[in-house]
């Protein structure tokens, strides 16, 4: 037997059976039921039908994690309308690209951020806004509330198909203009249903909402949360001491966090002693960059939480791999080392690291290659981007998603990045992992944070650099030398790995969801050089 897989079919689900449960805590203070959530996404499908939206349009949501996001999804999505999240820490140029690339029709905006929309709005092809709150947004902006009040719950479902593009997701544009991916109703909710399992999702968690629902749909949490029956914190971003009042005063009992978000949460705990739960037990996903193993010991032995490292990418839905395979971890403080590791494949995926000729690598926990994918949670391929779409899918192997990243597999076939292409150090001939070297730095007891990057270099091409942030807080004075740097990662590493230069700052530039942007540190190491000796 067929049944279409529809994203529509999660809100759906939680409405017959948990109408009257509580669905929603809101950052406005309000608690919605699942009955009043899909009221209120009736409300607005019927709405955005009254302006013009059918299926296919592509309508752009620009907000925070708070419940407006939520119901603009499915609102949207009920009408077979393409959503179209928006990352809100971009600049009103990227804004006025993705806008036109998508050829957005309508845009609904978090009072906070329209402004950055408002500016170019007269470039842009999109007819209809709509404003969370009207009287706090200049220019001529309808309001979310006003709009579904003033609706009714009345519209019209058109047929789906589970291959129609419902989502598009757009890229960070580190390397170029963002490119918008594809995303159907089959890649959401086979995704959504891998997460529910590998994630551990039951109808009565409590959810709270750390990582950006711009972010690949929330990692797919829009969809499984709901679908699962389970309960919804929404945030206006991340407050550290918010964090842990929430997850105390509402029971949490699953959060996602980055590494570098997991460090301003040890931070605040250190400092404040907060309580670290509730009622519940809780458990934690984290994804980017790998959790130094020291993060990871606080999170677990002094937070008490269980944390889950998972590994992915937009295109590929994201998940894809995860290190909570317990019956390879070993017992005690051991374990670590492995959590720390990209891990193994969700089911009903195939993740291979391959050589420049296609090859898988030997499983000696030595041989580097790059990580390629293929399952039902990978993209359909970038919007009206064939010849980039045919490059990413074929590379070193026909018909796999290359991620860039590269890699090494262990007995075990558990991965373990060790660079992005951009990011490996070729130093002297050598190749140095940036990773590896953040790592080993990250557990000197003055470093709070750090980020190594290759640098020029005319004695050997290139040499590691390392960005550190200090404990003291104060890159004037942060109670440690470069030089004492230099000597604790030859303690560590190989010496042609250690890094030569240091630089002491107060932060790192990161995206929204916690990622170290690099490039901007290559792009301001390497300004007066014509290229970089890795490419990077």
């Amino acid at each position: 037997m067929h049944k279409p897989l529809l994203v529509t079919d999660f809100l759906d689900r939680a409405r017959e059976y948990y109408g009257d449960e509580e669905a929603v805590v809101a950052t406005t203070g309000e608690r919605y039921t699942y009955d009043q959530l899909g009221e209120r996404a009736d409300r607005l499908s019927a709405a955005l039908a009254e302006r013009g939206i059918e299926k296919g349009d592509r309508v752009a949501v620009l907000d925070p994690n708070t419940h407006y996001h939520l119901e603009a999804a499915y609102g949207i999505m009920q009408l077979g309308a393409v959503h179209t999240p928006l990352n809100y820490r971009l600049a009103p140029d990227d804004f006025e690209y993705i806008l036109n690339d998508a050829g957005v029709d309508a845009m609904i905006a978090d009072y906070e951020y329209a402004e950055k929309i408002e500016t170019v709005r007269d470039s842009v092809p999109t007819e209809v806004f709509v404003s969370n709150d009207a009287g706090r947004t200049d220019g001529d902006w309808e309001d979310f509330d006003g709009i579904i009040e003033d609706a009714g719950t009345e519209y019209h479902r058109p047929e789906m198909r589970e291959d129609e593009v419902i989502t598009i997701n757009y890229t960070s544009g580190t390397t170029g203009d963002p490119k918008g991916v594809m995303r159907t109703h089959r890649t959401e909710t086979l995704h959504a249903y891998l997460i529910s399992i590998h994630q551990e999702l039951r109808d009565d968690d409590v959810y709270l909402w750390t990582l950006p629902m711009f972010h690949v749909n929330g990692w797919g949490h829009v969809y499984a949360v709901t679908g699962i029956g389970a309960k919804h914190v929404c945030t206006r971003g991340v407050d550290a001491g918010d964090v842990f009042d929430a997850v105390a005063e509402e029971n949490v009992s699953y959060l996602c966090a980055a590494p570098t978000v997991l460090n301003r949460l040890i931070d605040h705990y250190e400092a404040h002693a907060p309580e670290t739960v509730g009622a519940n037990d809780v458990r934690v996903a984290t994804a980017g960059s790998a959790p130094p193993e020291a993060t990871i010991r606080t999170v677990e032995d002094e937070f008490g939480w269980y944390l889950k490292h998972v590994y992915g990418a937009t295109e590929t839905g994201p998940l894809i791999t995860t290190s909570d395979a317990r019956r390879l971890l070993p017992e005690g403080h051991e374990r670590f080392a492995l959590k720390k590791r990209q891990g193994v494949p969700y089911l009903g995926t195939a993740v291979a690291v391959v050589d420049e000729e296609g090859n898988d690598v030997p499983r000696d926990d030595e041989t580097i290659g790059e990580i390629v994918v293929r399952g039902n949670q990978v993209m359909e391929g970038y919007w009206e981007k064939p010849e980039a779409t045919e490059q990413a899918f074929n590379e070193r192997r026909e018909g796999w998603y290359h991620t860039g990243d590269l890699a090494v597999v262990d007995e075990n076939g558990m991965i373990s990045i060790q660079d992005r292409k951009k990011d490996i150090i070729v130093s002297g001939g050598e190749n140095v992992s940036s990773i590896e070297l953040e790592d080993a730095l990250f557990d000197h007891e003055a470093v709070a944070d750090v980020a190594v990057i290759p640098a020029p270099s005319d004695e050997w091409g290139e040499t590691p650099k390392a960005f550190v942030v200090p404990n003291s807080g104060d890159p004037e004075e942060p109670e440690v030398t470069a030089d004492e740097i230099w000597e604790y990662a030859k303690e560590q590493l190989a010496s042609y790995k250690a890094v030569r230069r240091v630089e002491f700052v107060a932060d790192l530039p990161t995206t929204a969801t916690g990622k170290v942007q690099k490039y901007e540190l290559r792009e301001r190491e390497w300004s007066d050089e014509d290229r970089m000796v890795g490419e990077g």
